[in-house]
């Protein structure tokens, strides 16, 4: 993710909220077709995909169905200003600390299509986004995506991106929430929680998901001493995902 210092906002939602909000949801179980063969995950930045759905990802590759990561950016925004890291060189650390999270994950072996967007700025990029997403789906039988109304320009670009390519493909496409767990507040009206599924985590997975998170370490622990190379996802945001399930919606 490419967010300014996730957690330091005073307004954010503890995960305690949501903790003492979502067991009581009665929301049904997110299932894939036994007939899919491949599920398209479109990622705005290196770590959304894990923060979002590594859990699920872990759960499809296990069930057989090949996970084919689509990258739009490499994350080079993060740290605008380090005294440490060009943006170049955060890119390339970023791709390399996805491919560890996803070895960490049991998918070593996914395909991954690199789209190269830049980061912070992949709205300027939507019509592009549009044709290269339905490029990159070609084969698969359904998609994975951050939301639409994440909260996050590059999050939402994607999303509406997403969601009109898998239109023209004819498959079925399901949103991720990230971003929306820090400046929502459980039953907030902003989100379509009536069409949340949520997806089961066994403990091995989670620890999983726990272990590809770590993978991230230029956004969990500071790049320098230098305010531009701080910690950009801090405790308080990570919480939100090491819960026993994710959530899904249409």
């Amino acid at each position: 993710m490419t967010v300014p210092a996730a957690g330091h906002r005073p307004d954010a939602t503890p995960e305690g909220a949501w903790a003492g909000w979502l067991p009581g949801r009665s929301w049904p179980a997110w299932t894939w077709d036994p007939a899919w063969r491949e599920v398209a995950v479109c990622a705005a930045h290196p770590d959304d995909e894990v923060l979002g759905v590594g859990g699920t990802m872990a759960l499809l590759a296990a069930a057989g169905v090949r996970v084919h990561l689509v990258a739009v950016t490499d994350g080079e925004a993060s740290h605008p200003g380090s005294a440490v890291r060009a943006p170049a060189d955060l890119a390339r650390a970023r791709v390399d600390e996805s491919g560890r999270a996803l070895a960490a994950l049991g998918l070593g072996d996914a395909r991954t299509t690199r789209l190269g967007l830049p980061d912070s700025a992949v709205a300027a990029h939507e019509t592009e986004l549009v044709d290269a997403l339905t490029a990159a789906f070609e084969g698969a039988d359904a998609v994975l995506t951050t939301w639409s109304g994440d909260g996050h320009p590059d999050h939402d670009a994607v999303g509406r991106a997403a969601v009109v390519a898998g239109s023209r493909r004819g498959l079925p496409v399901w949103q991720y929430p990230v971003w929306t767990w820090h400046w929502a507040a459980p039953g907030d009206p902003r989100v379509p929680w009536d069409s949340a599924h949520q997806v089961a985590l066994p403990r091995a997975v989670r620890a999983a998901k726990s272990t590809a998170i770590d993978c991230f370490t230029t956004q969990i622990a500071p790049l320098g001493p230098d305010p531009a190379d701080a910690v950009v996802l801090l405790p308080e945001f990570l919480a939100h995902f090491g819960r026993p399930h994710e959530v899904l919606w249409r």
